[in-house]
């Protein structure tokens, strides 16, 4: 496979804190579970694309309100206000891999079982709609 030990590592890091992070929100809130969660997702982001490109991806100028808001909610995730710390959060993360969702969903929608639920009528302007995809006019 084209990925290295350290990424396969990441991508396991980054899936486990996506899992904690879903548990958490799930688990009515567990500040530990989101805590991890967070942790978990941002090493795990650092070991797929490497230090130098996690920190420039974040210091971005145009992703500037994205980080703030997705540090910004870590943090409040941290001193025990995790309702409000994933909401900002999630605000931070749609500013910052929004741009992603348009990939996402041409992958799911080359998946065998889910991609025949994604191309149904009105699921399909439902989910180019959330996504921002466009279509052509042609």
């Amino acid at each position: 496979m084209w990925l290295t030990d350290g990424q396969k590592i990441g991508v396991a890091l980054t899936s486990f804190g996506a899992l904690f992070m879903l548990l958490g929100v799930v688990l009515f809130f567990d500040g530990a579970l989101l805590a991890l969660g967070n942790i978990l997702f941002l090493s795990g982001l650092t070991l797929i694309i490497g230090p130098h490109k996690t920190f420039y991806f974040f210091a971005r100028k145009q992703k500037l309100r994205g980080t703030v808001c997705f540090i910004g909610g870590i943090l409040l995730v941290f001193f025990k206000w995790p309702f409000v710390g994933v909401i900002i959060e999630t605000v931070g993360f749609l500013n910052l891999f929004g741009d992603f969702f348009p990939v996402i969903l041409t992958f799911l929608r080359q998946l065998p079982g889910i991609g025949h639920l994604l191309t149904l009528p009105y699921v399909r302007d439902v989910a180019d709609r959330i996504a921002g995809s466009r279509t052509s006019v042609v």
